[in-house]
């Protein structure tokens, strides 16, 4: 009998531990045998210590190949020329891609065999095995990524009186049946790979573009992020009714909340790019990638029927109170407009679905010279608490408007950045000395 090397034979002349890697290739690739005790040329050697090494390779294959591969692995001792050899034979196994786990699930610990050599897997070549093994719904698929981070969840989930434990986790669906993270651990981890990208602009178009923003982490951070951001800008506008003031903000903050929700839920996370959230003056669009669910249109989406594209990771929101229940979200942001002459846009196309929510404040200039009238009347509380203490007192310090603001010192320096943004204070001096005086032209901000 003529043994050779090939894409389904291995020849070893002794038992080395580099056989694990061998074992990886061939189930991952059409499964093989493994002779131990076959010199490369082909030529017999034999063994004296058959069930010694067969133990020996056992426990090593048994404790260092993830997922598990032992009921696609095989023992045997047969004779050859009257010499003892090991049979090992390997089956392609149904979990792949097999791997060390010393190295992780990446090229140097996932191995293929190609020709008579057993070599790393490429990137691609991994996706792929865990697209076929585990099917093609994202967030139930293994993650590339095995060194995953959970802080900011972790204080979110528990800050809600849930657990976070490793059963808890599983139960979520952040961890496979095998142990390993799944995409939806991905999407919930420090270390997600998706952002929300904000862009704010002035006017109606993209000619004049004003600030950006970009959030990472876990969508539960990017989510508080975005939102916070998007009511920074959410600007209040005061009308009187005899002598009772009424606030009218540009956008329902239950619009808002809605909308983002819908972006970061049911997105379709299989696509790289990130979420976009586009703010002019007389609207925000929110576009997220993968269109509709196959078999959903607009017409039904209006009507209140839903079905989830993550279905855990909306079940995981749900738990968490961020979202009520299926198909509620778009129904709850028309409801917001339904005292209003404008209504909100939904529009779906290949790859993309945007909700549009209009300015319920916003008059073009053309209207404003028509009914006569001068600066904007958009109120914001917090300008006016500063604009106040300016009055009084003719400049304040970043110190003293945090404490009139009552927030944070990263919240009170985005407030300041906008009004002398928008020309409403102007920042005097530098560093430690840095004071802020009212302009003139605070007029746009309504007084009273």
């Amino acid at each position: 009998m003529e043994f050779i090397e090939s894409s389904n034979v291995e020849l070893k002349e002794i038992y080395i531990s580099d056989i694990k890697k061998e074992v990886v290739a061939f189930a991952n690739t059409r499964g093989g045998t493994i002779y131990i005790g076959i010199a490369d040329d082909g030529k017999v050697i034999g063994l004296e210590n058959c069930d010694e090494i067969m133990l020996q390779a056992g426990n090593a294959i048994r404790d260092a190949i993830k997922p598990d591969i032992t009921l696609f692995v095989d023992y045997d001792i047969e004779i050859i020329e009257d010499k003892k050899v090991i049979k090992i034979s390997v089956q392609r196994g149904v979990d792949r891609p097999y791997y060390l786990e010393k190295k992780g699930l990446r090229p140097s610990g996932v191995y293929v065999r190609q020709g008579s050599a057993s070599v790393p897997a490429s990137q691609n070549a991994i996706r792929k095995m865990i697209k076929e093994t585990d099917g093609d719904t994202y967030e139930k698929v293994r993650s590339f990524n095995q060194d995953l981070t959970f802080q900011y969840a972790a204080n979110e989930i528990k800050k809600r009186n849930l657990e976070f434990s490793y059963a808890q986790m599983t139960t979520l669906g952040l961890i496979g049946e095998d142990g390993l993270y799944t995409n939806l651990g991905l999407l919930l981890s420090d270390q997600c790979i998706h952002s929300i990208k904000i862009a704010y602009f002035e006017g109606s178009d993209k000619s004049v573009f004003k600030d950006r923003r970009e959030y990472y982490g876990s969508l539960l951070k990017q989510l508080s992020d975005s939102y916070e951001y998007i009511d920074l800008l959410n600007k209040t506008k005061a009308t009187f009714v005899g002598l009772d003031r009424i606030d009218k903000r540009d956008y329902s903050p239950e619009a808002i909340r809605e909308a983002l929700l819908n972006s970061i839920v049911h997105r379709e996370y299989s696509f790289s790019g990130s979420t976009l959230i586009n703010i002019y003056d007389d609207r925000i669009e929110f576009t997220s990638l993968g269109g509709l669910v196959p078999g959903l249109s607009i017409e039904s989406i209006m009507l209140g029927v839903s079905q989830s594209r993550n279905e855990k990771l909306a079940n995981l929101f749900y738990r968490l109170k961020l979202i009520e229940a299926y198909g509620t979200g778009i129904a709850k942001i028309v409801s917001s407009y339904k005292e209003s002459n404008i209504q909100p846009t939904i529009r779906a196309a290949d790859g993309a679905f945007q909700v549009i929510l209009p300015n319920l404040n916003y008059t073009s200039d053309k209207d404003n010279i028509e009914k006569g009238a001068g600066a904007s009347d958009s109120y914001n509380p917090q300008f006016q608490a500063i604009l106040d203490m300016m009055k009084n007192q003719g400049s304040i310090t970043r110190r003293q408007a945090q404490n009139i603001l009552g927030v944070g010192q990263s919240r009170t320096l985005k407030i300041l950045k906008k009004m002398t943004a928008e020309k409403l204070i102007s920042q005097v001096g530098k560093g430690k000395n840095v004071e802020y005086r009212r302009r003139n032209k605070a007029a746009n901000i309504k007084t009273i």
